[in-house]
């Protein structure tokens, strides 16, 4: 069974010792629960809710943490208020926000009124956003009803109890209530459905917030960046043995490129998670640089069976989205062999998605930089592709169709995919020319070859585009697509 961590064990396990500092005033009696309910009285805890400050390994955090043990968490006006005032001042005074919520839900006692004040809660936290500050949630045992519809839900990276029962309608009122009984929903499985980070016991808690934190907190800054780089004069290659080198199994892909990054951590489980098939979504530093990377995870999509789906790109929109709010730089990474095109995709709005994922990442009010790294087949590889600064390796690829598919639409056979590759323009020297790309960066003969060299090359490149970023306005991308001229003919 799984145990209720009291909000004082879980500042206990968390905060730096000596740091605690309680920014909870006297409530006034006549809005206190304790009035009502006579139990409250023999609780350590003068209200559901504990606010305040401390320090996580040397990162100052403002904290809002319930405490099940008075009035089963639940939240009544009193709660509400030091809720809301807690966030306001943290706010105010530009600090991280962590909130755990372990609660029953609304306090009955109180009615209407309590729950309405998840408006106000909703609110305060939303202007907290809206300055750019980090909100964590980590999800205790129980976490029902109100708290998870309103604060609960609002973390820009939450974390769970192992174990934990999260869900809307507990089992005693879905019982009163008269609807069927139905399995609980653990802490384990919105992991599995993307819906949360991470699932780790308290005494995990100090390192993945403190790594969050390195990456999203107000100190965030760039720190050393690799040299200014120069485009090499490279050989404008064979297409099609471009098209081999990017399929070979032993090239590295987006998984190889997350080993040059630090201070890493996976969003909303996609790194494991079926909802999110083919994609990789990461907060880390790249060459010391903060940003937000969503990537086309190449061997998901060839040996997993992950190909880009419709709810992979809603999840590349909400990381966009996210990466917006927190002002922080996005990279994207284009490696695909193409979309899922089944009849669900289809009926799931395939082609919806990919356009608006292309109209998000244009009008984007933070830096951003596209990497093509390897295949880029079809419409999947363009909804990744707009951005400040792209690069794109020796020997990748773009294509509105994979060479063979290519073949197949003009020749009814697939013999013809080196001509294919040969006369559309898809080499990085074309998208150079065609001024669809800003830099090519070398494989030497190709990345399957020299992994380690080649990655170090990459993430030089993407520190400094990443750091020094180009114009972020939406009239400065879309004139880069104005510019494109008709593709060159191949010598």
């Amino acid at each position: 069974m799984t145990a209720v961590i009291s909000a004082q064990q879980l500042l206990d396990a968390m905060l730096d010792t000596g740091s605690f500092v309680s920014w909870d005033k006297h409530l006034n009696p006549s809005a206190h629960s304790a009035s009502v309910d006579p139990i409250a009285s023999a609780v350590a805890t003068d209200e559901a809710v504990i606010t305040g400050e401390g320090r996580v390994r040397g990162h100052r955090i403002a904290f809002a943490v319930s405490d099940f043990a008075f009035l089963g968490g639940s939240v009544g006006v009193a709660a509400a208020q030091r809720m809301v005032a807690c966030v306001a001042r943290a706010t105010e005074e530009q600090l991280p926000l962590f909130t755990s919520p372990s609660s029953g839900g609304i306090r009955m006692q109180e009615g209407t009124l309590a729950f309405a004040y998840l408006v106000p809660i909703t609110a305060a936290i939303t202007r907290h956003r809206a300055a750019a500050l980090a909100h964590l949630v980590y999800l205790r045992h129980p976490s029902m009803g109100g708290v998870i519809a309103s604060w609960g839900s609002l973390g820009q990276v939450t974390a769970a109890q192992p174990g934990a029962q999260i869900a809307l309608v507990g089992p005693r009122v879905r019982s009163a209530l008269g609807r069927p009984p139905q399995q609980r929903v653990a802490a384990e499985s919105l992991f599995q459905s993307g819906l949360i980070d991470a699932v780790l016991p308290p005494r995990e808690l100090p390192g993945f917030i403190a790594k969050v934190l390195s990456v999203i907190g107000p100190a965030r800054g760039a720190g050393s960046v690799a040299p200014p780089v120069h485009p090499e004069v490279l050989p404008r290659g064979d297409a099609w043995d471009s098209v081999r080198r990017s399929r070979r199994p032993r090239r590295p892909g987006a998984r190889e490129l997350l080993s040059m990054a630090t201070d890493v951590t996976s969003l909303w489980g996609a790194q494991h998670s079926t909802h999110h098939p083919g994609l990789i979504i990461v907060l880390g530093r790249i060459r010391t640089v903060p940003c937000l990377m969503i990537a086309q995870d190449r061997i998901a999509q060839t040996t997993e069976g992950g190909l880009i789906s419709p709810a992979s790109l809603r999840a590349a929109r909400r990381a966009m989205s996210l990466a917006e709010e927190l002002r922080l730089p996005l990279l994207t990474v284009i490696d695909t062999p193409g979309a899922s095109v089944t009849y669900e995709s289809d009926q799931e709005g395939l082609a919806w998605e990919i356009a608006n994922c292309m109209a998000d990442l244009i009008t984007l009010r933070t830096p951003t930089v596209s990497l093509l790294l390897g295949q880029g087949s079809g419409a999947a590889a363009l909804a990744l592709l707009p951005a400040d600064e792209i690069l794109c390796a020796q020997h990748s690829w773009l294509a509105p169709l994979a060479p063979e598919g290519a073949s197949a639409v003009l020749f009814r056979d697939t013999a013809h995919a080196a001509i294919m590759a040969a006369e559309q323009g898809i080499r990085p020297a074309d998208l150079l020319s065609m001024g669809l790309v800003d830099s090519i960066i070398p494989e030497d003969p190709d990345a399957a070859e020299e992994p380690e060299q080649f990655l170090d090359r990459v993430s030089q490149r993407i520190g400094r585009a990443l750091a020094v970023p180009s114009s972020t306005s939406f009239m400065a991308r879309q004139n880069r697509y104005h510019r494109l001229t008709s593709p060159p003919v191949s010598p």
